[in-house]
């Protein structure tokens, strides 16, 4: 399909390239903004242009030079509120500045919740150890910073002593001077992955997580469908709604993490955008057979969105593990090839090279490598994933 329309791609790392490729096979001019010189897909698209991410009218500007017909990302907070001024600017189909706001500063977002009577976790803003010190809380807590993701600075925290010391990390980890410490929800974390246009709120796939060990609670694996009951989809597919609408959610896309425990379910947050690690791009196409990239490139340029986009043609499981290795260093790495020979990977990237140090995995940004798989039921995709971490751990030799 040929099209004489351009669309703006907000960032041009690793974490947008599908987007970008799914872009050109639609035929569409791709120009991409990144305050990296040297971003990775730089080359990817048609066309590069290096723009601070706080620089509206340099942005406006390049969108003008290429008249562009939207905006699109994936998989990054950051640039969501500059994308909602620029689309106000030059009314390109978009969600308000104001949505933009409450979905990228957790403490606003909780705040809608709690105003729309959402089940969400308590939390209060503090903005020193002295606040700490006053503060008339339950442990364990979460200490979480207001405006970031990728688990960065989030840490579970099971006294006082050990959530002093989060609030220094978790400070170091925004720009707002003030960090959530919130009531710790127990229970098991899925994501919804959801659709959103034309006043209507649509749920695509549910993911099931793992997390590493706390205090640090970063995403090593996530696995599609999630084990949940058709009853909890159905208040689930509910619940999307009500915070679409409570949010303001249009023309984007949506990835929302809850937990479900015995008391019921709760929000942990939400952000409108595709998901990351692969759960958009990758893990809803092999499980599912809808592309969620091209319908939000559609609804993004205002292409009509055809119902059936939306219907699954496919019932497999999916997954991503992320590989994590005790702390460190590869001394030897071998044969690596032979994760070729597992059963249901579809691919896998190692992030290692002989003599690298491995350091306790705190964030998304410290993980090792991963593999993705397809599998006909969740038996044989667990079983794919075991045999390729066992392969692993005798294929990378870790010296203390």
């Amino acid at each position: 399909m040929m099209s004489n329309k351009s669309i703006l791609i907000f960032g041009t790392g690793p974490l947008q390239q599908s987007l970008i490729e799914r872009c050109k096979l639609k035929g569409l001019f791709t120009v991409g903004i990144d305050p990296n010189p040297n971003a990775e897909c730089k080359k990817t698209v048609d066309a590069f242009e290096v723009v601070a991410g706080d620089d509206f009218e340099k942005t406006v500007a390049v969108a003008q030079k290429y008249n562009i017909s939207g905006v699109i990302t994936a998989a990054t907070d950051k640039p969501l509120l500059m994308m909602a001024r620029v689309a106000e600017e030059l009314h390109l189909p978009f969600y308000s500045v104001e949505t933009a706001l409450n979905s990228t500063d957790k403490l606003l977002m909780k705040k809608k919740f709690i105003e729309a009577g959402l089940p969400c976790a308590k939390g209060y803003v503090i903005n020193n150890a002295r606040e700490l010190a006053e503060l008339n809380i339950t442990y364990p807590v979460i200490v979480k910073p207001r405006d970031n993701s990728g688990s960065r600075g989030v840490i579970y925290c099971e006294n006082h002593t050990s959530a002093a010391d989060a609030l220094e990390e978790a400070l170091r980890y925004t720009k707002k001077g003030n960090v959530l410490i919130e009531e710790f929800i127990e229970g098991q974390e899925y994501s919804i992955e959801g659709i959103h246009f034309n006043g209507e709120h649509h749920v695509i796939q549910f993911t099931e997580k793992t997390t590493t060990d706390f205090p640090y609670n970063v995403e090593i694996a996530h696995i599609q469908p999630a084990d949940i009951s058709l009853q909890q989809q159905s208040e689930l597919s509910v619940l999307i709604v009500k915070i679409g609408q409570t949010l303001g959610f249009e023309n984007c896309a949506s990835h929302t993490e809850i937990k479900i425990n015995s008391r019921g379910i709760y929000i942990i947050e939400t952000s409108p955008r595709l998901g990351g690690d692969f759960i958009s791009s990758i893990l809803v196409p092999l499980s599912t057979g809808i592309n969620m990239e091209d319908i939000l490139i559609d609804v993004s340029i205002k292409n009509k969105i055809n119902n059936d986009v939306l219907q699954a043609s496919l019932s497999k499981y999916s997954g991503v593990k992320y590989f994590n290795f005790p702390t460190g260093v590869a001394s030897s790495i071998e044969n690596i090839d032979k994760l070729n020979s597992i059963k249901g990977v579809k691919y896998w990237k190692l992030s290692l090279i002989n003599g690298d140090s491995i350091k306790k995995i705190t964030s998304s940004l410290d993980r090792y490598g991963f593999a993705i798989f397809q599998s006909e039921n969740r038996s044989l995709l667990f079983d794919s994933m075991d045999k390729t971490e066992s392969l692993l751990h005798e294929l990378v030799v870790i010296t203390k």
